[in-house]
C-alpha cells in the first residue's frame, strides 16, 4: 500500500503505442510535463524544466488510449509513479519515470473534447431509457405561446 500515486497534466509527445499481449492489451506513450512560472524581471510567463514520463495503459484503458489520444494533445493522468534506474557494464547508468495509468483523459481547460462510452464486449447489454413522447417538438410554437425546454428536458434525462 506505499504506492506513489500522482496526477500530472502535460502534452502527449509521442503517439501511443497499442500491443496486444498474451495478457491483455497494453498501451504506451511519452508524456511531456513543462513548468510555468511568473519572471518578474521579463513580467511574463517563463516555461521552466520539462519533466517526459512513460506512460502506461492496460487493459480497456489502452484500447481506448489508441483510439482517442494523439501527439500534441494535453491530458491529466493518474497513476502509481515507478522511477527506474539501471547501469550496464561499460555503459552510461540512466533512470526512467514511468506511470501505470490508473485514469487518462484530456485537460478541458485548453480545449474540448467528445466522450463516446466504449462498448464492452464481455457485459451484458444495458437496459436503455425509453425516448420520452413529445406531443410538440420542443421549442416549437403551441398556438402563439412557444415551449420552452429546460436543460434537463434537452439532455433526456426525465
Amino acid at each position: 500500500m506505499n504506492e506513489t500515486l500522482v496526477c500530472v497534466v502535460g502534452n502527449v509527445a509521442t503517439q501511443p503505442l497499442y500491443r496486444d499481449m498474451a495478457a491483455g492489451p497494453s498501451a504506451r506513450f511519452r508524456l511531456a510535463v513543462t513548468s510555468r512560472y511568473w519572471d518578474r524581471e521579463k513580467s511574463a510567463w517563463t516555461d521552466g524544466h520539462t519533466n517526459f514520463f512513460t506512460v502506461w495503459a492496460n487493459r480497456q484503458l489502452a484500447v481506448n488510449v489508441a483510439a482517442s489520444v494523439e501527439v500534441g494533445q494535453p491530458v491529466v493522468v493518474q497513476g502509481r509513479l515507478k522511477v527506474r534506474s539501471e547501469t550496464r557494464e561499460g555503459q552510461q547508468g540512466w533512470a526512467s519515470a514511468d506511470i501505470d495509468a490508473v485514469a487518462i483523459g484530456h485537460d478541458l481547460a485548453r480545449g474540448t473534447a467528445a466522450f463516446r462510452r466504449a462498448a464492452r464486449p464481455d457485459a451484458p447489454p444495458r437496459a436503455t431509457r425509453p425516448e420520452p413522447e413529445w406531443e410538440t417538438p420542443p421549442g416549437e410554437a403551441v398556438g402563439e405561446e412557444e415551449v420552452e425546454q429546460s436543460p434537463v428536458e434537452a439532455a433526456g434525462v426525465t
